[in-house]
């Protein structure tokens, strides 16, 4: 069985994974209308959760879940449009219209065809399978936080998406793009109830009336196109139906337009309450971290160099030894977090060639909100040349780069390659550093290390990329204990004097 932690609630993957197969048990009897629709529901929240945690979590069970359930959602939709004209003619006909009975008797006899093909659709699926796959997969659903930035930047996405189709459906005003803006706003709707219960909460209501507008304006177009298709209809007849499906289908886009455009629409409160500026830059950077979580060998490296890394950055910044564009600090963050994503089991079996799988990894990503394609192409060099060989100019993240910019882009491979290094000297203990400029260079006093040492070689070596980028020598030398008390000492003695003269 599924785990039942969360089985006591309406949520959560092993909630809705168990409910699809009570809902196979519930629809096999007959396969009626409203069980169809509750199994459909079923399996798009388990599909929908699945597109969530796809962008984070690269596990391959997630698409195989998906694909395991999409020929019985595919055979369930048919039937269960028919379903719904059905349900539509009895409330749009006149009294006694004879088209009505004859567009409903085809229709029945289309639905037994349909649900013929269910059973037998039904039939060849697996529900160990299922089972199987969802036991695994709700085990890593609890590694990212619900109402965290990582799905903030997910509905992010999802309202980017929908208002884009929103614009589109208002420019052609086709059934078409109307429909493409339900599933957009569904999309949505399923995000932000799956993984923000607290933004949900204000929103259910009005993203429900969108839903099941916009629904309705769907069926109406179905069932104006089954009309006009279905032979031996008078023009007459045809015309008075094509009428009655206008009214209702106009009623139900100005539900919409009423809710959805002008300054205090639906979309700009939404969009009020999710990441924006600085917020929006953090949570892009969180959701590349959470997917390097799920790839690197080990975490903790990779947390302690972004540490060092950052700390490296603000100092030898505040030193004046580099001067970079805002933006090239999280880029390194995520650089330094993402650098050891190569280092799991290679596809091919074969050791070696963790920096260039990294950078082939990172390649393929979706820049996150707030990031450009270019940020991308740096965070695939910067995990490249982490450590190992030194970047060339012949190199392709370099080729027709303008000066300045391959400048900034190898002083963030300086840094990072020296947070490497300094890491790989303090065994997992996170270092005390302190940055200096002393007689035009920077000096860089770090806690523990030994002056006569492989780290200190390592470092050496390290440090040499940053020095040609800076055109200033960096110094790297311990923090010697005895100075530290010293430091303490003297804090105490002008306290005390501060004291006795007051």
């Amino acid at each position: 069985m599924l785990p039942s932690t969360t089985t006591d609630k309406k949520a959560g993957l092993a909630y809705w994974a168990a409910r699809v197969l009570e809902e196979c048990d519930k629809a096999s009897a007959g396969f009626a209308a409203d069980p169809v629709h509750d199994l459909r529901v079923a399996i798009r929240r388990c599909r929908s959760m699945a597109d969530g945690f796809m962008s984070v979590d690269p596990d391959p069970a997630w698409k195989q879940m998906k694909r395991l359930a999409k020929p019985l959602f595919s055979a369930l939709g048919e039937l269960r449009d028919t379903q719904v004209m059905l349900e539509w003619i009895p409330k749009l006909a006149p009294h006694d219209d004879p088209l009505a009975g004859e567009l409903s008797a085809s229709l029945r006899q289309k639905e037994s065809r349909l649900k013929e093909a269910a059973q037998s659709t039904l039939a060849h699926f697996d529900h160990r399978h299922w089972l199987s796959l969802n036991e695994q997969l709700a085990t890593r659903t609890g590694r990212v936080p619900l109402e965290g930035l990582v799905f903030q930047h997910l509905a992010l996405e999802r309202w980017v998406e929908a208002r884009q189709l929103h614009r589109r459906a208002l420019r052609n005003r086709s059934g078409f793009a109307w429909h493409q803006l339900r599933i957009g706003i569904k999309r949505f709707r399923y995000t932000v109830e799956n993984f923000l219960p607290q933004r949900h909460e204000k929103w259910s209501k009005d993203l429900r009336d969108l839903q099941d507008a916009l629904g309705e304006v769907h069926d109406l177009d179905v069932l104006r196109t089954l009309i006009n298709t279905h032979r031996g209809i008078q023009p007459a007849e045809r015309s008075r139906w094509q009428v009655r499906i206008a009214e209702e289908r106009q009623k139900r886009l100005h539900l919409y337009r009423r809710k959805m455009i002008g300054r205090n629409s639906l979309w700009e409160l939404w969009r009020s309450e999710l990441p924006s500026g600085a917020a929006l830059e953090e949570a892009g950077l969180e959701k590349l971290r959470t997917w390097a979580s799920f790839l690197d060998p080990d975490v903790p490296h990779s947390q302690l160099v972004a540490h060092l890394a950052m700390k490296l950055y603000d100092g030898l910044s505040q030193c004046g030894m580099l001067r970079l564009a805002p933006h090239a600090r999280v880029v390194l963050q995520a650089a330094a977090f993402l650098h050891q994503i190569g280092r799991g089991k290679p596809a091919n079996g074969k050791p070696g060639g963790h920096r260039k799988r990294a950078e082939k990894m990172v390649s393929k990503l979706e820049p996150p909100l707030g990031w450009s394609e270019q940020d991308i192409q740096w965070l695939g060099a910067l995990v490249r040349y982490h450590c190992g060989p030194l970047p060339r100019r012949t190199d392709s993240h370099f080729v027709g780069v303008d000066r300045q910019s391959r400048s900034q882009l190898l002083g963030l491979i300086g840094v990072l390659r020296l947070a490497n290094a300094l890491d790989a000297s303090q065994c997992g203990r996170m270092p005390e550093l302190v940055i200096t400029r002393k007689d035009g260079a920077a000096v860089i006093l770090v806690q523990g290390l030994r002056s006569l040492s492989r780290a200190a070689e390592r470092i050496a070596r390290a440090r040499y990329l940053l020095e040609t980028v800076c055109r200033r020598p960096i110094v790297v030398r311990p923090l010697r204990a005895r100075a530290k008390r010293d430091s303490r000492t003297a804090r105490v003695l002008t306290r005390a004097a501060q004291a006795s003269r007051a």
